[in-house]
């Protein structure tokens, strides 16, 4: 595909330290970065805290990119979801930390509700689970799922609709 060699070639000028490609991969994926962040953490300063992290980040480990192993559009993606990820859970622990119930009581409904949802999640096969919650729990967009796995869009939305049918059917 062009726009991969052209993105390549991009990752290939950002690592011998060229700002203005840095620059031209930042106009083309900071709004998705900033998109999937927002999803995952709900909240748009810290988004665009991904966003700066992300692009950091890339200028400087641009030349760990290898082309044979994937896309640039894919490579970018997974960091920003990487370090969203990583920021989420410093929020929650914080979140922890401030509430004055402390940890959420062992044995009550909501305990054991999670409890029943893991055991369900956990009976599916370790792609189907990671499909579910990419999507479901992450916040991934069906288009945003292709572009990370590298699967074409039809692939993804027939599998999550297989995943979740047999998710639904562990849940009975």
């Amino acid at each position: 595909m062009a726009e991969d060699a052209d993105e390549v070639h991009l990752l290939q000028r950002v690592a011998g330290g060229n700002e203005e490609a840095l620059l031209a991969l930042y106009r083309r994926y900071a709004p998705r970065v900033h998109g999937l962040a927002r999803r995952i953490l709900r909240d748009g300063h810290e988004a665009k805290d991904v966003v700066q992290e992300t692009f950091l980040r890339i200028w400087n480990k641009a030349e760990r990119f290898d082309p044979t192993l994937g896309r640039p559009g894919t490579w970018i993606l997974t960091i920003a979801h990487r370090l969203a990820l990583k920021r989420l859970k410093a929020l929650s622990a914080w979140a922890l930390l401030e509430e004055d119930g402390g940890v959420e009581g062992v044995g009550t409904e909501a305990h054991l509700e999670k409890l029943w949802v893991n055991g369900a999640l956990g009976a599916l096969e370790a792609e189907e689970r990671r499909l579910l919650e990419l999507a479901y729990f992450q916040g991934y967009s069906h288009s945003e799922l292709a572009l990370l796995l590298g699967w074409p869009l039809g692939t993804v939305k027939s599998r999550l609709r297989r995943a979740l049918a047999k998710l639904e059917a562990k849940l009975r």
